[in-house]
């Protein structure tokens, strides 16, 4: 492993951790006698949009930065760099996508939460990472790589899923000049300049006219990542610098403040009720059971048909430990519940839901993988 890649590892691996102690301040700040002043704080307005929408719509751009410098990374010198290396989370992914949201769409389809297809399919890379890391040095460097990979291509389904199926409307216009801009900052690549600055600049830029096109914004960053130039990878290459630079800021600023604002959820007298509508029960069961069973499926079929190969210090209940971890849904879900969405109540019980299974998936893969995995 890169010794970016172990950061990477270890900054989300107390992540996960700092995501669940922020979860549960937010959720009894939302449930205690300051609740209403707490939500009113996250839905003030600063110049034209609330608190939580400039955290939704600008802040998360730079976590999608990240991935986007990560997926890069991976593509040129890591994982997914060799082909044979990368269809087996590559397959796994894939069926982690497509099983929940069958699932999901099975008991959602022709009503108007049928939109909410694309919740059960996202992974939360840092809970994930930080529920693997609970185990210690019992887990297989293989089994870290192949769970990182995974999520890693699962945000960018999710990514995929954003921009095509959840745009309403596109001002060709906005998008022509954030194209424009784009196309000056592969311009820069390919002639080698590798100050950030003029990367960093044109990618604000680019941003704002993505937040007028009706696409949704974080698109830019994974955008502008692909923009900055890789070079040979090392150290002093201006992707390394920048990815280096932004690992810390968003496990420990960004992701944890996305997700006090986001699950301030008045949980009330109905709890149990909100499981019991179609869209919860289409999540939960999309994210515990859709997740890990599509994740080893699709990965037995790459295998099957030889295209995939399983690593020597791997077995297949390694996989399905690792497929209940995938889904973990937790921030990447409630980031795609709320562009699903208008309704209020529909957002909060599907946040409940999200919540719910993912503290299910997350016991359920650690303790499956604490009994199987070799002390």
């Amino acid at each position: 492993m890169t010794k970016l890649f172990l950061k990477f590892f270890e900054s989300e691996k107390a992540g996960g951790i700092v995501l669940v102690l922020v979860t549960m301040l937010s959720l009894f700040l939302a449930n205690s006698v300051w609740q209403t002043e707490y939500i009113a704080f996250w839905h003030h307005h600063i110049g034209s949009h609330s608190l939580v929408d400039w955290i939704n719509d600008g802040l998360m751009a730079i976590f999608f930065l990240l991935i986007g410098l990560e997926l890069e990374r991976e593509i040129y010198d890591g994982e997914l760099s060799d082909i044979k290396n990368a269809s087996l989370p590559l397959f796994g992914a894939l069926g982690g996508m497509i099983v929940p949201a069958g699932i999901y769409l099975f008991l959602n389809f022709g009503t108007p939460t049928q939109s909410g297809a694309g919740i059960p399919m996202a992974t939360d890379i840092a809970f994930a990472i930080g529920i693997l890391s609970l185990l210690g040095n019992r887990v297989p460097t293989s089994l870290k790589i192949f769970l990182t990979a995974l999520a890693v291509i699962d945000d960018l389904g999710a990514i995929m899923v954003i921009a095509i199926f959840y745009t309403k409307s596109i001002s060709f216009y906005h998008l022509g000049i954030a194209m424009g801009i784009w196309v000056v900052l592969l311009i820069l690549n390919r002639l080698k300049i590798r100050n950030l600055i003029p990367y960093l600049v044109g990618g604000f830029i680019m941003w704002y006219f993505m937040m007028q096109t009706g696409i949704h914004a974080t698109i830019t960053g994974v955008l502008v990542a692909f923009a900055i130039p890789f070079g040979n990878g090392d150290e002093k290459s201006t992707s390394y610098i920048l990815q280096d630079f932004l690992h810390y800021p968003v496990a420990f600023f960004i992701l944890p403040l996305f997700a006090l604002a986001n699950t301030c959820i008045p949980l009330g007298n109905h709890l149990i009720p909100s499981l019991l509508h179609a869209n919860s029960i289409g999540i939960i069961l999309g994210l515990v059971i859709g997740k890990p069973l599509g994740i080893v499926l699709f990965s037995l079929l790459g295998v099957g048909i030889g295209l995939c190969t399983l690593p020597s210090d791997l077995k297949w209940k390694n996989i399905i430990g690792a497929g209940f971890l995938g889904g973990i849904g937790f921030t990447m879900s409630i980031f795609i519940t709320l562009l699903a969405f208008d309704d209020t109540e529909v957002i909060n019980h599907s946040k409940i839901a999200i919540l719910v299974a993912s503290l299910l998936a997350g016991c359920i893969g650690f303790f499956f993988l604490k009994f199987t995995l070799k002390k």
